[in-house]
């Protein structure tokens, strides 16, 4: 049976600050990065290749070594474990790597080490789909609702969601799962775009950005917001010029502003009839989130891709402080703590609209949107998953975009090659390695920020 061998921790950064792309009211020169995992094994996969498990999360730039390097630490646990014995007890797995008390302090569940914690068990995922010849969103949703729920980390949430109120609303969907299948085979999953939206851009890459999303069948744009009230006017203006009344045109504050701001400057805002307002305060502010629901409906209010961790998603929910849940798959503990989220989500009724603009994001969640409406809620209503057309090129198994003739607009295809989208081919990896990849090394130290740290691997 195939061992894992060695681990491979990598610190990936593109950059994105060069065209703005990335850029809103928080972050106006990031520099799209991932702190990349490879764990080795000694087996082949179903394909007779080398098997192999590739996992990530994202970042923008300077601390992505930091969060590499904690990565090194909590994959070393991997080395020598089967992947069969792995594949038969994720939930096992999750509890041996979430259980190292002193790498937990660090944390606890937030922060670079729940970050890395991330990008390891998202590798481990990866593998043990490959494992199983199956996209990850299929070996997942293959599980009985015991299985999916031993998976889940139910941990502290039981004044919320009971284990047994988590398996009966995955048996509600059992038997119609096939169903399912077969509508997003036929339709894909639906999608919004943010492409055309970054602070950063010109008033015409805008507009011409804009109409491209028409053309391409969108039915949501994104726009970030926030860095000035007058901007902002007049960029929601060509916007809603371009894409007309029926599109839904949701706005992005990316946590800049205070509670009572931000009901003043979406007050301000609402003449362009946004969907939603997402991140309009700090991330860790619950019952700001609730208050400025309230003063601002009907526009809904949408955050998580700065939600530490399940437990804050629970307090989100029990104060009806959001209209939209946008979970991130770089962000949470991998599948284990976002299925556990999935289910508080359906129980109270939330639709999950996950976050994906960063790279390799859209990669990973469009399987967990696809698991959402196949066994967990089997309801697409409300729900629309991001997408951001850029960096897709250096991924082996890039998610696909499309205009479905049967559909009702674009929609992510449906993932149907082993694991979870998640590699990188080694092209990429090899040039924008940071700091000795071929493109950084080609830099000054002054344009590359480089910290010299390079926390690359045991290998």
């Amino acid at each position: 049976m195939p061992v894992i061998t060695s681990v491979e921790v990598e610190d990936v950064r593109f950059p994105t600050s060069l065209t703005a792309a990335g850029s809103d009211a928080m972050n106006k020169d990031g520099d799209y990065s991932a702190a990349y995992v490879v764990l080795r094994t000694d087996g082949l996969d179903t394909a007779g290749a080398p098997l192999a498990g590739f996992g990530l999360t994202f970042t923008i730039g300077r601390g992505n070594d930091i969060v590499a390097a904690a990565a090194i630490q909590q994959a070393r646990a991997l080395v020598g474990l089967e992947v069969a014995e792995i594949a038969a007890d994720m939930g096992g797995l999750y509890r041996l790597l979430t259980s190292d008390s002193q790498l937990r302090w660090l944390g606890p569940e937030k922060g670079v080490v729940h970050l890395s914690l991330a990008a390891v068990l998202n590798a481990a995922w990866d593998l043990v789909a490959r494992f199983a010849g199956k996209p990850l969103w299929r070996l997942l949703a293959d599980l009985t609702p015991e299985e999916l729920v031993d998976v889940a980390d139910l941990r502290y949430l039981s004044d919320a969601l009971t284990r047994t109120e988590a398996i009966e609303i995955l048996r509600k969907a059992e038997p119609t799962k096939a169903d399912r299948i077969a509508e997003l085979e036929a339709t894909g999953y639906p999608v919004y775009t943010m492409s055309a939206g970054w602070l950063g851009y010109s008033d015409e890459k805008l507009r011409r950005l804009c109409q491209e999303a028409v053309d391409d069948g969108y039915g949501h744009v994104k726009l970030k917001v926030g860095a000035d009230l007058a901007e902002d006017v007049r960029r929601l203006g060509i916007a809603r010029d371009v894409i007309g009344p029926d599109r839904k045109l949701m706005i992005d504050a990316n946590q800049v502003w205070d509670v009572e701001e931000a009901i003043t400057w979406v007050a301000a805002l609402a003449q362009f009839n946004p969907h939603w307002i997402e991140e309009p305060t700090s991330p860790d502010d619950v019952l700001g989130h609730a208050r400025i629901r309230r003063a601002v409906a009907p526009i809904g209010v949408a955050t998580g891709e700065h939600c530490h961790n399940r437990v804050m998603f629970k307090q989100f929910l029990q104060a009806e402080a959001i209209d939209f849940l946008q979970l991130d798959t770089g962000r949470l503990a991998s599948l284990n703590e976002i299925i556990a989220v999935l289910l508080l989500a359906a129980k109270f009724g939330v639709p999950v609209c996950p976050h994906a603009g960063g790279v390799g994001l859209c990669e990973m969640v469009q399987h967990v949107s696809v698991l959402d409406f196949v066994a967990v809620t089997g309801d697409l209503t409300d729900r629309v998953t991001e997408f951001v057309d850029h960096l897709h090129e250096h991924f082996t198994d890039p998610c696909v975009v499309a205009k479905h003739p049967a559909g009702a607009g674009a929609g992510y295809v449906l993932p149907t090659k082993p694991g979870y989208s998640t590699e990188m081919f080694p092209a990429s990896v090899a040039e924008f390695r940071f700091p000795d990849g071929s493109y950084w090394a080609s830099r000054t130290p002054a344009e590359s920020g480089a910290s010299g740290l390079t926390p690359r691997a045991p290998r």
